[in-house]
């Protein structure tokens, strides 16, 4: 039953893994495209602000998306190497529930009602 558990999670990751770099490669062409846009030497100031707005935003949704890849691939190493679902702070299995909401959980839930209390 566990071993099921963990194809279904492995195949989850590596489907989000896909979708991760569809977006991210999105927010690049896109952000590629903003960049290379050259404004009047005329422009205007709010047209400018708008832009300069727009690309960091941009690189903020790249930057989270890179973020939930990392998390992502160490995901995949760990179901690779037989360490996936271990708790980092007790050590413990994590609750199995909770790696079917979130494949990238790193502690059980004991440890993260301790962590939030704090």
């Amino acid at each position: 039953m566990e071993d099921t558990n963990y194809k279904l999670i492995r195949m989850k990751v590596e489907k989000d893994r896909q979708q991760l770099n569809e977006q991210l490669e999105n927010i690049r062409s896109s952000r590629t495209a903003q960049e290379r846009r050259e404004g009047s030497p005329f422009g205007k100031r709010e047209e400018e602000a708008s832009e300069t707005a727009e690309l960091e935003n941009l690189i903020a949704q790249e930057q989270r998306l890179l973020d939930q890849l990392v998390d992502i691939e160490l995901a995949i190493k760990k179901l690779e190497g037989g360490n996936y679902g271990l708790c980092q702070k007790c050590g413990e299995q994590i609750e199995i529930a909770r790696l079917q909401a979130m494949p990238t959980a790193k502690i059980c839930m004991k440890c993260n009602q301790i962590k939030n209390v704090r």
